[in-house]
């Protein structure tokens, strides 16, 4: 049988099993005949219910195929979905049952190999060593919302796989960028939630905060038991936490003065050693937080109705195997523009991939010390993040290892941020 039509029973009955869940949600509470019955016995009859109908699946004949035979299917499967929008039908076969995902997982290789982003991990994880990942940002003024998408053709710009959302916080002293997972809810106090930006009263130094730890032993910054973020108070039960794994800065440059601006990156999280032959940068494998689980189970976005619940949540113990870096952090500086006689501007090599001057546009790379040796890359090739405009609220963004998806969004939003004191 043609691997499309396994595909469409799956989902098939993916959708049956969403309708029976959504059927058991409908009860209704008798007014008069039981007053005396206790609200715990309701509710574990009512958990019961519902456990029955959730582990329909795993007693399903699918969930029952021999593993051999179901590695191979998924893996001719994977093999020949490369792109979007073709590479949501593996996502729904990882979401038909535990043995199914537990499969898919191990056949799934990190962005840093495989060049793909493919679960909503793949955000977290550093991009390929070579080729560049080819993204870029849609802005909405009016409501001081930012989205990040995944390219999908060779074009500037397209509709694109959505990755990444960030929403402005105006606050007395400050500003902060608060980035989820979903279009729809963009708060601090959402399940979607996976980290923020703050930056300063002038918009000189800015603070990447991520929602898990970066490596063992972080701590978080978080000292409250609760706060109130937005509209929405945030419980000391909820394990959002805040974990500092970045620091941008932009030089003074009253009226602009000294030139186009200037910034350095420290990356806490990322080793220097990390962009050597050989380095490694820390790669998160799981979402640390348990609170995810209802959220990711209703997300669209990476191209499935279906549930990420046991995909994607694991014990934040377990979650990373790499200890706390001993090296020196990674830092990065922007490429310094040279002057173009002819046009009377400031000028930076995209490859074509920025189309209009703006004084956002910026590439990174990483700052060498004098006894590391020459390295025979060209110029090009040493830039590990650009971003650039390209149409009116449109900007590309194109990033690669050691950095991921999140860590450049966050250090292209710090760009959006109005500097007082460098223009």
């Amino acid at each position: 049988m043609p691997f499309k039509y396994l595909i469409k029973e799956f989902q098939d009955l993916r959708d049956g099993l969403g309708s029976i869940s959504r059927r058991s949600f409908d009860i209704k509470l008798p007014i008069y005949h039981h007053r005396s019955r206790s609200i715990n016995s309701f509710l574990d009859e009512t958990q019961a219910r519902l456990a029955q109908y959730v582990n329909v699946s795993d007693q399903s004949c699918w969930a029952n195929m021999p593993p051999e035979l179901l590695r191979d299917i998924l893996r001719r499967v994977e093999s020949s979905e490369s792109t979007w929008h073709s590479r949501k039908h593996f996502v729904a076969c990882a979401c038909v049952c535990r043995s199914w995902r537990s499969i898919a997982k191990e056949l799934v290789r990190p962005p840093e190999h495989s060049k793909k982003l493919t679960f909503p991990i793949s955000v977290k994880q550093p991009g390929p060593r070579d080729t560049p990942v080819q993204c870029f940002i849609k802005r909405d003024s009016s409501n001081s919302t930012y989205f990040l998408y995944l390219g999908l053709t060779s074009s500037l710009v397209d509709n694109g796989k959505f990755l990444l959302a960030a929403r402005k916080v105006r606050r007395a002293t400050s500003a902060d960028y608060i980035i989820s997972l979903s279009k729809d809810d963009t708060s601090r106090g959402s399940n979607t939630y996976v980290g923020k930006l703050r930056s300063n009263f002038l918009g000189t130094k800015f603070t990447i905060y991520d929602s898990q730890p970066p490596h063992c032993g972080a701590v978080a910054s978080v000292k409250k038991a609760g706060r109130r973020v937005g509209s929405k108070q945030v419980s000391p039960r909820l394990p959002a936490g805040s974990y500092g794994i970045a620091h941008i800065a932009y030089e003074l440059n009253v009226l602009g003065t000294r030139g186009p601006r200037r910034m350095n990156c420290i990356m806490h999280s990322i080793p220097a050693a990390a962009i050597e032959p050989g380095g490694v940068a820390p790669m998160p494998v799981e979402f640390s937080s348990t609170s995810l689980e209802h959220t990711l189970s209703s997300l669209p976005s990476f191209g499935s109705k279906s549930s990420y619940s046991d995909y994607s949540i694991v014990d934040a113990e377990g979650l990373l195997k790499m200890d706390m870096p001993s090296d020196e952090p990674l830092i990065l500086k922007n490429k310094a523009p040279r002057w173009h006689e002819q046009l009377q501007c400031w000028c930076l090599n995209f490859r074509g991939r920025v189309t209009i001057a703006s004084v956002k546009n910026f590439q990174l790379v990483a700052t060498t010390t004098e006894s590391a040796p020459q390295s025979s890359q060209s110029d090009y090739d040493k830039v590990l993040l650009q971003f650039g405009k390209v149409a009116k609220d449109v900007f590309t963004m194109d990033y690669k290892y050691p950095l991921s998806a999140f860590q450049a969004f966050a250090i292209c939003l710090s760009s959006f941020d109005t500097k007082l004191a460098c223009e």
